[in-house]
């Protein structure tokens, strides 16, 4: 998968992801090629639509870790196209978004990034999974073609 920025969407992509959901997070505690250094841990999510649902504003508690975040995404009418916001307790930042929209049950996102420093492009990838269940990845690439994931989240859904 390469970058890019021409994925489009609907703007009912997300309304999956609509309500509580327990997560598992494997996250590369050493965002290097080759590192294998994984931690896991829980955390509880909840996202709920907004603007009619051209908008959804999720947060989510990583209850073992001590700190939470904030995820806004928004869908451009115009472009029909997704915007991804990412913010948290620890910096007070809205980082840079991602772009883009679901084929079928499969959603990519691109945009630019900073990690330790260094530029970088960021790449989300959703993957819904039935009603029930989804999976989300993050990883990063110094040039747009070789990526390394460095997160995912393996989401079920808590009952009402």
């Amino acid at each position: 998968m390469s970058y890019t920025l021409d994925r489009t969407g609907q703007p009912d992509d997300f309304d999956f992801l609509h309500g509580r959901w327990q997560v598992l997070n494997r996250r590369l505690a050493t965002r290097v090629p080759g590192s294998d250094d994984w931690q896991e841990f829980p955390s509880v999510l909840a996202c709920e639509p907004r603007l009619g649902g051209i908008a959804n504003v999720e947060q989510i508690d990583f209850t073992t870790q001590d700190w939470s975040g904030m995820t806004l995404r928004l869908f451009d009418t115009a472009k029909r196209q997704w915007s991804i916001y990412w913010a948290h307790n620890r910096s007070g930042i809205l980082f840079p978004p991602v772009r883009g929209g679901f084929d079928g049950d499969r959603g990519e996102f691109y945009g630019e990034d900073e990690d330790n420093g260094r530029k970088v492009y960021a790449r989300f990838v959703w993957q819904r999974q039935g009603p029930d269940a989804a999976r989300w990845e993050q990883a990063f690439s110094p040039d747009g073609e070789e990526w390394l994931t460095n997160w995912t989240m393996q989401m079920t859904r808590m009952p009402a």
